[in-house]
């Protein structure tokens, strides 16, 4: 209920910019650009942890971009799921790619996206699951962009773990490691070898996409890879858009681009 009067609040409500407080604008154009309107990269934690699957973001974090995660996240601003799950479905899409072209059995199926699980009281505190949010909203602009995907919420946190935010990452990783379970009878849509690409919402040290891919591959899934919305700048595979070297893209990035920084639903 509470995140049913967020979202009725955000259509009747004066709507300003998330990135930048511009008035008049959930989103405005210059904010979108920072977060859909780049290539998707390949990026990794340096030091880079032991069983990360290959992750690509859409976005650095920081500046407008957190500004928009952490309005989404954190203060209910849920009419941004949209621009945040298109920014998404782009990393998605990359990600996905790489399995199927691998050879993985199944690759005629869906993509499969798994978010990962956020610690119950967080959801309860925050009125909505926002990474599923994002995630179902990454789903639909897959779809609309002709490649099939559907989201499984099939992973859950078997034990609490702390809040990942104050935590170094050893921390991180001691907090998380095991601490991921599969929901039953979750593992019969992958284990026809359907490509599962784990994502979430944003990636600092890497140690949740680790536990996550290992929770899947335990019951029998294939990770082909990861996609996050946004990683923190200091990951190895950034410099590529620090140097202009930004490769085009292929063609569902670039409608998926061309319909929503030119007239999306969110503005």
């Amino acid at each position: 209920m509470h995140g049913l009067w967020q979202e009725i609040a955000g259509l009747v409500l004066p709507a300003e910019c998330a990135g930048c407080g511009l008035p008049r604008s959930v989103l405005c154009d210059r904010c979108r650009a920072q977060l859909c309107g780049r290539q998707p990269e390949r990026v990794w934690p340096q030091p880079r942890p032991a069983g990360l699957p290959p992750v690509h973001a859409a976005a650095q974090y920081g500046g407008a971009v957190r500004a928009v995660l952490l309005a989404h996240k954190e203060r209910g601003r849920l009419g941004l799921a949209e621009p945040l799950g298109a920014a998404l479905a782009g990393a998605a899409a990359m990600a996905g790619a790489r399995g199927r072209a691998g050879g993985v059995r199944g690759r005629g199926g869906p993509l499969l996206l798994v978010p990962v699980p956020s610690a119950r009281r967080a959801v309860a505190g925050r009125g909505h699951d926002a990474g599923r949010r994002i995630a179902l909203a990454a789903a639909r602009a897959l779809r609309a962009g002709g490649l099939p995907a559907r989201v499984v919420p099939g992973l859950r946190l078997r034990r609490a773990v702390a809040d990942q935010s104050g935590l170094d990452a050893r921390q991180r990783r001691a907090n998380v490691t095991g601490a991921m379970g599969v929901a039953a009878g979750v593992e019969r849509l992958w284990r026809p070898g359907r490509p599962v690409v784990l994502v979430d919402d944003l990636m600092t040290t890497g140690a949740s996409l680790v536990e996550a891919a290992r929770a899947v591959e335990a019951c029998g899934g294939h990770v082909a890879g990861a996609a996050v919305v946004a990683a923190v700048p200091r990951m190895a595979g950034f410099h590529r858009w620090e140097t202009g070297t930004d490769r085009e893209r292929p063609a569902f990035l670039r409608e998926t681009a061309r319909k929503h920084l030119n007239g999306g639903t969110w503005r």
